[in-house]
């Protein structure tokens, strides 16, 4: 998965709803969340945990969000969870 790519798709969302109205980070969150592969999730956490370079602020805060959703929702179903480690 070419992360260059998911960067900018995930910072063109992240302009799109800066410009709609109040709740950009939970709109770009859930339309991530909503659109976006779970591979595709995952490699953008990975990015994230590396950095992050290129990602917006909106957009980083955004992920972070999702991340913690996520984790805490798998959490919930069994104790598994969904953050992605890279070390």
């Amino acid at each position: 998965m070419d992360t260059n790519r998911l960067v900018m798709m995930a910072n063109q969302i992240g302009s799109f709803f800066e410009t709609q109205r109040d709740n950009t980070v939970t709109d770009i969150a859930a339309h991530i969340e909503m659109f976006w592969d779970p591979r595709m999730r995952a490699e953008i956490f990975r990015h994230l945990d590396r950095g992050g370079e290129g990602l917006t602020q909106p957009v980083r805060d955004a992920l972070e969000k999702l991340r913690a959703k996520t984790a805490a929702r798998e959490h919930d179903r069994g104790g598994r969870t969904a953050v992605v480690h890279t070390s």
